[in-house]
């Protein structure tokens, strides 16, 4: 019996889903070359009552974390299950326990430093109706000023607060976060906002941009209600993309 297969043993089918969904996406933060070394952080909910959550075992590459290495933690920050390294991020407790405990969907939270995602955050009007792209993210962003390194767990409260019920926030000058019903969902989320702002910081170094009107962006952000569903499809293939390249996110 592997290690891996051990450590499944002691643990539920669905702890187990969810722990693979969210390895597979810290290997996809790391193939879409968003990760920060081995800084921001992505986080799930443990299926049951105890309001446990996975992160990332502090000081692992993305390219690094199995399903086996994800630390469990509890609302208050102890860690319950010290997955490879027995330590979380401070700052990534501080950010992922406000939007878990305030959020009870919030079955996935992705927070990164990705430079487009910042450079977008730190733009004064954040971002632009500039692509359908952006267009169908729009009613989804939320913003949150920056307050320095999020250690205090006084920040919590203005965040959720800031965040409300959007599943797309702004970090103002740090980066970008995505709120999902699920990994699939809120990796979906992201990949359509680091889109966008990558398509904003390419469109406003040609110089002026052309804008759409306002019906267009109207009619775009009516039809953005069912922008969380589009992971029904895009999540099963993106998994098809790990399996293809031989990862062992699943282990």
């Amino acid at each position: 019996m592997t290690e891996a297969t051990a450590r499944q043993s002691t643990m539920s089918h669905e702890e187990w889903e969810v722990r693979k969904d969210l390895a597979a996406a810290y290997r996809l933060v790391a193939l879409y070359d968003w990760e920060d070394l081995v800084f921001t952080h992505l986080s799930a909910r443990v299926p049951g009552p105890e309001h446990h959550f996975l992160i990332n075992p502090y000081g692992m590459l993305f390219d690094e974390i199995t399903a086996s290495s994800l630390v469990k933690v509890d609302r208050d920050g102890e860690i319950v299950d010290p997955g490879a390294t027995n330590r979380v991020n401070p700052a990534g407790f501080t950010i992922h326990s406000a939007v878990h405990m305030a959020r009870e969907e919030a079955g996935a939270v992705l927070h990164l430093h990705a430079p487009d995602g910042v450079a977008v955050s730190a733009h004064k009007d954040g971002l632009l109706p500039l692509s359908q792209t952006a267009m169908l993210c729009l009613d989804h962003i939320a913003f949150h000023d920056y307050e320095g390194v999020a250690l205090n767990l006084d920040e919590r409260e203005r965040l959720i607060h800031d965040l409300g019920d959007k599943n797309m926030m702004l970090l103002r000058n740090h980066g970008t976060l995505t709120v999902g019903r699920d990994v699939g969902e809120a990796f979906t989320y992201m990949y359509f906002l680091m889109k966008a702002a990558e398509i904003q910081v390419r469109t406003l170094g040609q110089g002026e941009p052309y804008l759409p009107s306002q019906q267009a962006i109207d009619t775009t952000s009516e039809q953005s209600k069912q922008l969380g569903m589009a992971s029904k499809l895009t999540w099963p293939a993106l998994l098809r993309k790990l399996e293809r390249i031989g990862s062992d996110y699943a282990t």
